[in-house]
């Protein structure tokens, strides 16, 4: 749209109103950039200098009260510079966690507690403020708080699960109580506090969390089953171990190393990648002992064990396996070995004894001069208390030197039918 000058007086006031106008927004960049350059100076003269052009700027007050605080330790000024910063802008929490923190060193708890609150209201998921302000209300004994606000961490930062989840269970140690109103149904949450409670040989508890954590139906490091498993092993819990192992089947890609009516030996023809973990064959790599996969000489699948020996004194090859069994139950083994070059007195056995009394159930002859692969085997019935056995490649007699080549395959183990 054109506006009509008409006289000469007419276009000098336009041109006069529009030079003012440009003046005036000059000025006004002019004060921005040179407040956001006395902002950016790290002296007390530069920030107050950039409050006194910008007044309602909060961040310039922020940073004030920031120089206040910590380079002049003058908390009376730098709340009093927080305060406004928060009147101008009170939706940025780390302005009342400041203020807050003036409050404390001033002894205003009243106000300190206030302010938290504020920054909680402010920001109620971003993690950080949930960590601050959970650590303000441990500070005053609020441990409801505390743990509300950890929830919240919980919830929404990876980084922060190992340091909150011990956090929480400091402060009420109660796995129900954490599982119910604390710990959301996270699985990498529950994983961390399963880890902590087996650290703390908390058994119990590890079994609610694993319950917890087999009820969400999603993906589980396998790290964290193998733990647990070899946990539960260790504290002779057989029964729960086997469950673990069979619920985790799905959880983690272990469907594939389940034992079975057919075979209890997980992975007996080596047909699967040896995990080295759980209810798998285990190992010890050890200098005098050479362990590998043989894809060349095989009897079952289409792989063996090869265990090359070059020891001047062993025990035992170094790897074993642990099989879950019933106790006053007939079971039938069988295995294939081939031998070449084993010299020494004796030679290499395989044995079935009880994983926790050492009750031996099956040994078989020297394993030696076998150009072929022989069968191995014999039938046993395992004790009243026997839940868990170990399959080892032993040496006998024990701590003798021994040299040569030893090929395993096959490996089965059964219920005898009952007669």
């Amino acid at each position: 749209m054109r506006v009509p000058l008409h006289s000469k007086a007419s276009r000098i006031l336009l041109v006069t109103a529009c030079i003012i106008a440009a003046l005036a927004y000059s000025s006004l960049a002019g004060a921005d950039l040179l407040a956001d350059y006395f902002a950016g100076r790290s002296s007390l003269r530069a920030l107050r200098a950039a409050v006194w052009l910008r007044p309602t700027n909060a961040e310039y007050h922020y940073l004030l009260g920031r120089y206040l605080w910590l380079v002049q330790q003058a908390p009376e000024g730098a709340s009093q510079a927080y305060r406004t910063a928060v009147d101008l802008d009170p939706h940025a929490a780390r302005y009342w966690l400041e203020l807050a923190a003036t409050y404390q060193w001033l002894g205003k708890d009243d106000a300190e507690m206030d302010a938290v609150s504020h920054a909680v209201r402010a920001e109620p998921t971003t993690p950080s403020v949930a960590w601050d302000a959970a650590n303000y209300y441990l500070i005053h004994g609020d441990t409801g708080l505390a743990l509300q606000e950890y929830s919240v961490v919980l919830a929404y930062d990876p980084y922060l699960y190992p340091a909150a989840v011990q956090a929480v269970w400091r402060i009420k140690p109660d796995a129900d109580f954490l599982l119910q109103n604390v710990v959301p149904p996270v699985p990498d949450v529950y994983a961390y506090f399963l880890t902590l409670m087996i650290s703390k040989n908390e058994t119990e508890a590890s079994a609610k969390i694993w319950d917890r954590l087999v009820q969400l139906r999603e993906p589980i490091a396998a790290h964290h089953v193998f733990n647990y498993v070899a946990y539960l092993v260790q504290h002779q819990d057989p029964d729960q171990a086997r469950m673990v192992w069979k619920q985790a089947g799905p959880l983690c890609d272990l469907s594939a190393y389940q034992p079975s009516a057919e075979n209890l030996i997980v992975n007996g023809d080596f047909s699967q990648e040896v995990l080295n973990a759980g209810f798998d064959w285990r190992y010890q790599k050890r200098s005098d002992v050479d362990l590998s996969l043989d894809s060349v000489h095989f009897q079952a699948g289409r792989r063996s064990l090869l265990i090359d020996f070059d020891s001047h004194g062993l025990r035992d090859a170094g790897v074993w396996h642990l099989i879950t069994v019933q106790p006053n139950t007939s079971y039938k083994f069988s295995a294939y070995f081939k031998a070449d070059g084993i010299e020494g007195v004796g030679g290499p056995r395989v044995s079935l004894q009880d994983q926790y009394s050492n009750e031996s159930y099956f040994d078989s002859d020297y394993l030696t001069d076998a150009d072929f692969f022989k069968p191995i085997g014999g039938d046993f019935t395992t004790g009243p208390d026997s839940k868990l056995l170990v399959l080892r490649v032993n040496r006998d007699p024990a701590g003798s030197p021994i040299k040569g080549k030893l090929w395993l395959d096959g490996f089965r183990l059964v219920q005898n039918p009952k007669g």
